[in-house]
């Protein structure tokens, strides 16, 4: 991302905040994985987009208006016998240099600094409740300079929630953001292909899922989570994550993955037959759920509201659950009752960016937000059809979901992921391509 990208974004949150405010954002921690083994670290998403900064041990602070430097970056000196263990380290001069701080500090002065800064301010902007010991270093320095008020020292009046309005900010993606997440999708599209063209019956979940770790670290990408791989009842399984069952001929084999490349994430599920052909009641309901998705898509548009590509989406569920004898009533009667729920018992979509689940609101007051052009979202209809008995046996352990990532645009809903295939003829012919 260019450094631009990150000086518009600053300059824009600190035209919200105004004079006499002042943002206050500390860096992600440094997580344990067991005993003294560390999971690779993974910049604060908040920090990040507003820094391009991907240190641990480091604070950003603006200050808009302050005649010294809005931006101030507190973070790790260098180190030569740290950087020797550690990697290498940006130092305060790296600070200005290269991430454009207009000042930068060494992280252990902040308690010695920042009050100091504080005390010319009337409003902090901060997350509450994201890092609890950062919380009681923002309280300790608040009281201290409140203790002094009888000496003339003034103390901030008002905090105010810096995620309300950073979040907001994030909801709307740049021409460089979803480019960025266009690359994200390329990769992660890549890697479903790779793994269709590879599954066989008598694999592993986890020999599939692998074939995702391959492309994806190939890019300079990482998994932007879990990875599902569901073979046969395993994919009527939500969230499952074990991936470590054999995959059965005849069995659908669901999988939901996505990339994290330059802090920007894809997520895409896929469902196909473990031997490269649908049966006829593997592909009825496949189509059912495709059409589903299709009419979600043709809703994620400029205008409409955040709940209509899901209601277009329940709408063609319970149509083709009916049409199979799968439900039984008038269409109108068993959307109002939610009978489609049993099988399809989640939203379609979510907001994704940074975030895999991204940040931003989906009500605005008591009224579902309008879609406006820049918001980008996942459509991921499906139908589950467990090994329950009420369900004919034929039908049983099917498990279907197929998800995209959709950017609202004035021209229509453009698909970031639309390189994969998703008609069930494309499948079958991806899978016996060499």
């Amino acid at each position: 991302m260019n450094s631009k990208e990150f000086e518009k974004r600053r300059k824009q949150l600190m035209r919200m905040v105004g004079s006499g405010g002042i943002v206050i954002l500390p860096s992600a921690p440094v997580r344990t994985r067991s005993r003294d083994v560390e999971y690779r670290y993974r910049q604060d998403s908040d920090f990040y987009y507003l820094t391009g900064f991907a240190e641990p041990e480091a604070v950003a602070v603006l200050v808009p208006g302050r005649d010294n430097g809005e931006y101030l970056l507190f973070c790790r000196e260098r180190d030569p016998k740290r950087e020797l263990w550690d990697g290498m380290r940006a130092g305060q001069d790296g600070a200005v240099n290269t991430y454009a701080a207009d000042d930068a500090f060494p992280i252990e002065d902040l308690d010695d600094i920042l009050p100091g800064i504080m005390e010319s301010c009337s409003r902090v902007y901060y997350t509450m409740g994201l890092y609890p010991e950062f919380d009681l270093r923002i309280a300790e320095w608040v009281n201290s300079l409140r203790s002094k008020l009888s000496r003339g020292v003034h103390s901030p009046q008002e905090f105010v929630a810096l995620d309300h309005i950073l979040h907001d900010m994030r909801l709307y993606k740049s021409r460089a953001e979803i480019a960025a997440m266009r690359r994200s999708a390329k990769v992660a599209v890549k890697a479903h292909q790779r793994a269709m063209r590879a599954t066989r019956p008598g694999m592993f979940e986890y020999e599939v899922e692998a074939e995702f770790d391959h492309e994806f670290r190939r890019s300079d990408a990482c998994a932007s989570y879990s990875p599902i791989v569901g073979g046969g009842a395993n994919a009527c399984i939500l969230h499952y994550i074990e991936n470590n069952a054999v995959l059965k001929d005849g069995d659908l084999l669901l999988v939901d993955a996505g990339c994290e490349l330059d802090y920007y994430a894809s997520d895409i599920t896929r469902t196909f037959p473990v031997n490269g052909r649908f049966n006829p009641e593997q592909r009825a309901v496949y189509e059912v759920v495709l059409d589903a998705q299709r009419a979600a898509i043709e809703k994620t548009a400029v205008g409409n509201h955040w709940n209509e590509p899901h209601d277009a989406a329940v709408k063609a569920i319970t149509r083709g659950l009916r049409k199979l004898g799968l439900l039984n009533g008038s269409l109108p009667r068993l959307i109002r009752d939610g009978a489609y729920r049993q099988f399809f018992m989640h939203r379609t979509g979510h907001w994704i960016g940074m975030d895999v689940h991204d940040v931003g609101d989906y009500k605005v007051g008591d009224e579902w937000r309008v879609l406006e052009a820049g918001m980008v979202t996942t459509v991921e209809p499906g139908i589950y059809l467990s090994n329950s008995r009420k369900i004919p046996k034929r039908f049983r352990n099917i498990g279907i979901r197929i998800e995209d990532d959709v950017v609202v645009t004035g021209k229509g809903p453009d698909v970031l992921s639309k390189g994969l295939a998703s008609d069930p003829d494309e499948i079958e012919a991806l899978m016996h391509s060499a």
